[in-house]
This record gives structure tokens, sequence and C-alpha cells, in this order.
């Protein structure tokens, strides 16, 4: 890894499970020699990434809260869909989620506007993720680029075979390219028992894919009204976001 990459991956280390590392848990962990590890770390303070919460150890720091405040207030696709999701969950009576895909592998829900009695996700804002659990991540790594898709692949192999989108890259390719076709992903139970999702992807102006909008409900509520009604609901909705982001000024 480049400096910035082993500065930043300390950060990867910080968890709902373990909120607080020593410098020398973070050295051990890392591998790194005690006099880089301890620079990184008061680098990373200097930063405001990390801060001091008692002797040797350390807590994420206010900058990440300052720099999430600034990605809400700034986000193209997020300020595009937010002001439209409250329709889309008062005509439907489920819960709209917007995520999106941030580097090769890494897919983040973005909002949620919960219906009323909304039900409790594993998964929220900031939380990564699983690639192709779900119907959002299916949605976004369909439409990834050739080469892209091919990497994703080649990496995550026997976990794709595991989850049945296939054994080969043949096989994973077309089936991605099934789903890009049919343009929504359908999710039952795969990540919280009884709840599912639809989902589509979100086009810009240029035709290019930048997050996905999902309904998600029970999974008995999902069946009852239909893949028809759930396709025409996510469509209208993503159709207006799309303009919305056309019509956005450029800076």
């Amino acid at each position: 890894m480049t400096s910035p990459a082993r500065v930043f991956a300390i950060l990867d280390l910080f968890t709902r499970e373990r909120p607080t590392w020593h410098a020398d848990e973070i050295n051990e962990a890392l591998g790194y020699s005690r006099a880089t590890g301890y620079r990184y770390v008061r680098e990373l303070v200097e930063a405001g990434f990390l801060q001091k919460v008692t002797a040797g150890r350390y807590g994420l720091g206010a900058r990440i809260i300052e720099l999430d405040y600034q990605l809400r207030q700034s986000d193209p696709v997020l300020l595009a869909a937010a002001p439209l999701m409250p329709a889309l969950v008062a005509a439907t009576g489920l819960d709209a989620v917007l995520s999106a895909m941030f580097g090769p592998n890494r897919i983040i829900d973005t909002h949620r506007e919960r219906a009323a009695g909304g039900l409790e996700l594993q998964y929220g804002r900031g939380r990564p993720r699983p690639l192709l659990r779900g119907a959002s991540p299916r949605v976004l790594v369909a439409h990834l680029p050739r080469a892209a898709l091919l990497r994703l692949y080649e990496e995550h192999s026997a976990e794709i075979a595991e989850l049945g989108h296939g054994s080969t890259w043949a096989e994973f390719r077309t089936r991605m390219a099934a789903l890009r076709a049919d343009g929504m992903a359908l999710s039952l139970g795969e990540l919280d028992p009884g709840v599912g999702a639809a989902a589509v992807p979100i086009f810009n102006g240029e035709d290019e894919v930048v997050g996905a909008l999902a309904l998600v409900g029970t999974v008995q509520r999902l069946r009852e009204i239909g893949n028809s009604q759930l396709r025409a609901w996510l469509d209208d909705a993503a159709g207006c976001i799309r303009t919305a982001l056309a019509a956005a000024p450029r800076a």
C-alpha cells in the first residue's frame, strides 16, 4: 500500500464492536513498526480523524462527522433523490432506500425514508452492504463496466458461487447481463428474515448509473403488491430523480 493507504487503513479498524484502539494494538493488527504506527496515529489526530479518549487509546474524531455533514449537503444524487422519496413512501407504504457504490466494491446506503411503523433493518446510512446480497447491491454490480465486473469476480469468485450467481466468469457475466436487461432486482429474506426489497438503477443525464433506489417491506407485503406495481413505482421515481439530476446546476 502507498503511505496514504497505510495511514487510512487504521480507520478501518474502528467498528461498533470495537470503537477504541491502543496505538500498540493498531501496530500489531496492521503490522506497522512502533515508530511508523505512532506517526500515522499522530497524523490522524492532527487531521481530526482520530481523538485520544484515554491514555494511549483512540477513537474516531470529529472530522468524520464534519465530512458526513458536508457530503449530505453536496452529494448530487442525494440532493436530487431525498426530496422525492417521502412521496414514494406515502404512495407505497414501504420504506424507500437510496444506495450508491463507492469505489470498486463498497456499497453503502446513503438515505432512507421510513414508512409509518417502518422496519428495523441491519443496514443503514454509512454501513457497507454485502456485495450481491440484496436487491440494491445486485443492481449496482450488474451495471459495472466489464473490466470492473471482472475484477470483482476475480476477488469474490468463491462468494459469488456460494450465493448462486455463477461458478464461472461466463456464468456470472451472463447473470449480471440478464439483470441489467431486466432493470429490476428482487430480494426476499436475504438479509433480514421476512424482509424483502425491489430495486432499480438510478441514471444521471449522461446515462451513467449513479445509485440504486429500493422499496423495502415485508416479504408478504411485496408479494401482495406484485412485481409489476413495484417496478412501476420505482421506475417513475427513478425517472424523476434522473430529471432532477439533469436539471441540477453544475459547479
